[in-house]
């Protein structure tokens, strides 16, 4: 609902967009969408880069798949099968056939000053010089600091508070939700494809999602996802200037505390507390009830109830032990 859609597109154009010349599948048959591997229909390509998601392609049910020779072996039978040579600049460039805005943040011309449709928000309250794209849904007994700018098709529950200087677009906050000063939420991710003549930048057409009761601190940023949502679990905690990153997922009852950095695609789980500084890379696992002391640089994935400290991260009475034999 944010980003418009262009198609569908026949097969046959993504091919030659994937710059693949031996096209042996219908020339009728078209292509709705793209999506990630859980999320595509039977009308949609998606893509498949890593062994790591060897679980989701074999459920997946997209009609074609972009993907490497080395993978395709793992993909269904039914599923059509486009072989490349670098995945990632091959899925940027067909999202951006479908979705051709994506890839930049463009200028809301929807925007209006709250003071000019105040009475479309009832019960609502709104600071000084606050501007509304269209289709914004703000629930009843929410607070909307000044100078703040909600774009179009933003979506605000009931009880909400949103500090002053903040810009939200792209994205859906449920109940309860808080959000400090000069908060960022839905912005276009870090996410580009080096190629040989330049860097190519790659579409986000996914959401940003905070579930009830969450807190966002004051000039923290949370990127749009890419092929699918990023998502703040509810009654989770994030302290000031925190960074996360395109399609990270943050369980519920999560404790973030301030300057920690996630890597995109990272998905964190319930009840997880971190430190002031640490570091999270991407496409990591991260199980419930784990604790992860400040400073930290965690670089690979870390199990359920575990406790780790130190770069790279180690478990806490091991980083402990080395830490007094190096007194």
């Amino acid at each position: 609902m944010f980003f418009e859609k262009k198609g569908p597109h026949t097969l046959k154009k993504i091919y030659s967009i994937c710059e693949q010349k031996n096209f042996n599948y219908s020339q009728s048959t078209k292509i709705h969408d793209i999506r990630d591997l859980s999320s595509a229909s039977g009308k949609d390509i998606t893509f498949f880069h890593s062994s790591k998601y060897k679980t989701e392609v074999e459920k997946t049910k997209a009609l074609a798949c972009i993907t490497k020779k080395e993978l395709e072996k793992y993909l269904p039978k039914k599923c059509l099968k486009i072989i490349v040579k670098n995945v990632l600049l091959s899925v940027a460039k067909v999202g951006m056939l479908f979705y051709p805005n994506s890839d930049i943040d463009p200028i809301d011309k929807s925007l209006i000053l709250s003071d000019k449709i105040k009475k479309k928000y009832k019960n609502v309250v709104f600071g000084k010089n606050v501007l509304i794209g269209k289709n914004v849904r703000i629930g009843k007994n929410s607070v909307i600091g000044n100078n703040t700018i909600i774009e179009h098709d933003v979506q605000i529950g009931e009880n909400c508070q949103i500090g002053s200087f903040a810009s939200i677009k792209n994205s859906i906050l449920e109940n309860d939700v808080l959000l400090q000063d000069n908060v960022k939420i839905g912005v276009k991710g870090f996410g580009f494809i080096p190629d040989a003549q330049k860097n190519f930048r790659a579409p986000h057409i996914g959401r940003v999602v905070v579930k009830k009761g969450s807190e966002i601190g004051s000039g923290s940023t949370i990127d749009r996802g890419s092929m699918t949502d990023t998502v703040i679990g509810e009654n989770t905690f994030i302290d000031n200037q925190v960074h996360i990153a395109h399609n990270v997922k943050i369980g519920k009852n999560c404790m973030i505390a301030g300057q920690v950095g996630f890597a995109g695609s990272s998905n964190i789980g319930n009840n997880v507390v971190i430190g002031g500084q640490a570091g999270v890379s991407g496409h990591l696992n991260i199980g419930n009830n784990v604790s992860i002391g400040g400073g930290s640089g965690v670089i690979k994935d870390i199990p359920d109830n575990t406790k780790v400290m130190g770069y790279p991260s180690i478990e806490f009475k091991k980083f402990i032990k080395q830490w007094k034999s190096n007194e």
